[in-house]
């Protein structure tokens, strides 16, 4: 009797299309030019995308857009949480900063824009190109989820 065994991919591969984002912009911001210029209507999500590492609590905002009319859900993921850290050394408050990546391997990229759903090739180069053309937006390019190690953060 033959014996089959399923990988556990085989349940949960989820098709998305990602998009680099490196900008100096505030996620605010940026939602708000990507509304103007994509004729998309994002919304800051009621909860952040929430993870402990290292024993600490790390938040990184997310804003939805769910595009009904050809049934695709987008999301713009900050890919960066910055923590401000205190201590008291000899009667000095001392400050310092941890920034913490959502994708390592990828610390260069700002903001991700994903886009759930079976999305062809050159709507996603258009829609970069137009990303490109927005104020403040330094470059847009396509990445290949594939080549991610972490990119099991992006799947929510």
């Amino acid at each position: 009797m033959p014996v089959y065994a399923l990988e556990i991919d085989d349940f949960c591969e989820e098709e998305y299309s990602l998009i680099g984002i490196h900008s100096t912009l505030e996620d605010y911001k940026l939602a708000y030019l990507l509304n103007k210029n994509l004729s998309t209507k994002f919304y800051k999500a009621k909860e952040d995308l929430e993870f402990v590492r290292e024993k600490k609590k790390v938040s990184f905002s997310i804003y939805n857009y769910e595009n009904n009319e050809n049934d695709f859900d987008w999301f713009l993921i900050a890919n960066s949480y910055r923590r401000e850290n205190k201590s008291i050394s000899k009667d000095l408050l001392l400050t310092s900063e941890t920034k913490t990546y959502l994708i390592s391997e990828k610390k260069k990229v700002d903001f991700f824009l994903k886009i759930s759903g079976i999305v062809e090739y050159e709507f996603v180069l258009r829609t970069i190109n137009k990303i490109k053309n927005i104020e403040n937006v330094i470059t847009a390019f396509s990445i290949d989820k594939n080549t991610l190690k972490s990119k099991d953060f992006l799947i929510f």
